[in-house]
């Protein structure tokens, strides 16, 4: 019996150890914004916008996020809401011009981080982790993509996905 319990606890480290060696990153653009005021620069979600946060969340759901980053602007913080919401999650805030700092790489290693950003920061973030230019701007109008990024001890493999 004590070989039996002194076999499993070391399965279970193994395994425990293993987990922590991936690290899955979520990167979303922030979902519609409204457009009624050019001169708002930082403006809330429209209805649309509103709708898509909600799909987001939904289909995040069955996704247990260790943490939820989003810019310092209104239409990401509240696309990011309703699933930082789920997870029991603060939103932490992240700079958009540094992304993907030795910072961020040491606080988000081994876990499963939703990052939402902007069409001129998301794509880049993706290749800022994955050391390489995979990811090329969204268009003004794309508000569903999202990309998945896995990085292992050994590898780092990204793909981009359309959800509407």
């Amino acid at each position: 019996m004590k070989q039996f319990l002194f076999v499993f606890s070391l399965f279970m480290m193994l395994s425990s150890c293993a987990q922590d060696d991936v690290t899955t990153y979520y990167l979303i653009r922030h979902s519609e914004k409204e457009r009624t005021d050019s001169s708002n620069k930082n403006p809330n979600l429209s209805e649309k916008g509103q709708k898509r946060a909600a799909n987001w969340a939904e289909y995040f759901k069955d996704i247990a996020f260790d943490a939820v980053y989003s810019t310092k602007y209104n239409r990401a913080i509240q696309t990011a809401t309703l699933t930082a919401k789920l997870n029991k999650l603060e939103i932490k805030q992240y700079d958009g011009k540094k992304m993907f700092d030795a910072q961020f790489e040491k606080e988000t290693k081994g876990k499963i981080v939703l990052v939402v950003g902007h069409s001129n920061t998301t794509p880049f973030f993706a290749n800022k982790i994955l050391k390489q230019d995979k990811f090329k701007e969204i268009d003004d109008g794309n508000n569903s993509n999202l990309y998945i990024v896995t990085v292992t001890k050994d590898s780092k493999n990204g793909k981009v996905l359309k959800i509407d």
